[in-house]
């Protein structure tokens, strides 16, 4: 929903300039996605997610993707009763302070997901969390879901420790 405005270049001719483009040019944010997960890391995503959009008078989306790697059922209907639990608090920590949350679930990988849906929802910035990592946890996932979601965003990428929310 953008309104084109005329304005006058350095030349005296006119140009179309969009509000969009305006928001862009001072820094400020519209869309902030943040991945939702239930770790500390996580958590603490969702925190500055909301502070950020309540700064810039931004809307949140809060989006929880169902790892569906495991086809168990009673694997996925967990994860899907914890993701409803994560949206909501994030709807609530928006309420709190006046900031707009919408809630999303996604099925899939979670970094495919993510970057998918900040192109479709045209996000401004995306949040996701990173936990400490320990060596074998290295070893073992050598690719962790920030990197992946930075490598495939055209947006920023804001990566948020266990303790900076």
């Amino acid at each position: 929903m953008s309104t084109d405005i005329d304005a006058t270049d350095a030349t005296g001719e006119t140009a179309a300039v969009s509000p969009d483009a305006d928001a862009a040019a001072t820094g400020r944010f519209e869309r902030v996605l943040v991945v939702a997960t239930d770790d500390p890391a996580g958590r603490a995503a969702v925190s500055t997610a909301v502070d950020l959009a309540a700064t810039h008078g931004a809307v949140v989306d809060a989006l929880y993707v169902v790892d569906t790697a495991e086809a168990w059922d009673v694997v996925v209907e967990r994860r899907e009763r914890t993701g409803e639990e994560l949206v909501e608090a994030a709807e609530d920590a928006g309420a709190a302070v006046g900031v707009d949350v919408e809630k999303w679930f996604r099925y899939g990988t979670t970094h495919r997901e993510a970057v998918d849906f900040a192109v479709a929802h045209d996000a401004d910035l995306v949040v996701v969390g990173s936990a400490r990592r320990t060596g074998l946890d290295r070893l073992l996932r050598p690719d962790p879901v920030p990197a992946r979601v930075r490598r495939g965003a055209d947006v920023p990428v804001m990566v948020v420790g266990p303790d900076d929310g």
